[in-house]
């Protein structure tokens, strides 16, 4: 199957971005030609620095490497590279509602939080989604739960374009992590875990070891001092627990099976074990790869966007064909 999934190049990479979708991409490379994305056009939609942006981009492709996405095995590219995400996006304007855009969750608040300074690119932004994807012909897109709404819109415009000028687009699918499709904030596991937000919401895949007890030991829990899986009424220690059995790789039954009769400050301390141990390999990887980034990593990026703009200049002559524009 064809893969297609990205992540934009601000902020420090998290373990919930690792849990939510980078663990999914790196078993789906091993059996399907996977695309995978460094979407900094949906990047500029919010206020960000522009001398910083490139090294942010360079950066987010070294935490792909490092936390195992395999260069020989999928496509790794800037979105930005490829202009015909920005040409199909504006033909995929033209059969999208404003009532649509309007009705998407993300779109309501961040929109509420930035009041009159909102622009049209956050409104557009599921739009932009809807052609990284269908300019693929994706079948599978690995995301966290917070992006389920944006797939489903894909899928409709798809189906829209198709009825209005023929089949054009494969119809692709989201695909959801088992468990830990959204994680949560370890300061309140009401809220997503975030890049950014409250200081300690959010473990990054490289920071230390003292940085990662620290936070630990500061989530909150609750006061009953049992570990099970009860998100309802116990969103924080069971927030804890999804992390902690994703990283060990084992079933949610296991880890209660295995916490049983633990107190929460001595599952703490197992958590923090396990996510040092989990998170070292990253770290040294990472220093690795910083060391030949000009060199190997900037060279695996431009033969990524060499094997895209193959496919997307391909797939955007049908689009024109269709909707009746000279090629």
């Amino acid at each position: 199957m064809r893969i297609f999934s990205g992540i934009q190049p601000t902020g420090e990479i998290h373990i919930g971005n690792y849990i939510g979708a980078i663990k999914q991409w790196i078993k789906l490379q091993n059996e399907n030609e996977c695309i995978y994305c460094i979407v900094d056009l949906h990047a500029i939609t919010s206020d960000y620095n522009p001398e910083e942006l490139k090294e942010s981009i360079i950066n987010t492709a070294i935490v792909y490497f490092a936390a195992g996405i395999d260069p020989e095995r999928a496509s790794v590219f800037v979105q930005s590279e490829v202009k015909e995400h920005t040409e199909l996006c504006w033909y995929l304007n033209t059969v999208t509602s404003i009532g649509e855009l309007e009705r998407m969750t993300q779109y309501k608040e961040k929109s509420k939080s930035k009041k009159k300074r909102a622009n049209a690119g956050l409104l557009n932004y599921p739009i932009l989604q809807a052609a990284d994807i269908l300019l693929y012909d994706t079948e599978l897109v690995p995301v966290g739960e917070d992006q389920k709404q944006h797939i489903e819109l894909s899928r409709d415009i798809a189906k829209k374009f198709n009825k209005h000028f023929g089949k054009t687009f494969k119809i692709p699918k989201a695909k959801l992590p088992e468990k830990g499709a959204r994680i949560m904030s370890l300061k309140n596991p009401k809220n997503k875990m975030s890049k950014s937000g409250k200081k300690g919401n959010a473990i990054s895949l490289f920071d230390d070891p003292k940085t990662i007890e620290e936070k630990i030991k500061s989530a909150v829990t609750d006061t009953d001092n049992k570990i099970c899986y009860d998100p309802k009424n116990k969103p924080a220690i069971s927030n804890l627990l999804v992390i902690y059995s994703e990283f060990k790789n084992q079933t949610m039954k296991e880890s209660e099976k295995e916490l049983e009769g633990v107190s929460y400050k001595i599952f703490k301390e197992k958590l923090t074990e396990v996510l040092v141990e989990s998170l070292a390999p990253f770290r040294k990887k990472r220093k690795e790869l910083e060391k030949r980034r000009e060199v190997y990593v900037e060279e695996i990026l431009s033969r990524g966007a060499k094997r895209a703009n193959a496919l997307a200049s391909s797939k955007i002559v049908e689009v024109r064909r269709r909707m009746g524009l000279i090629n």
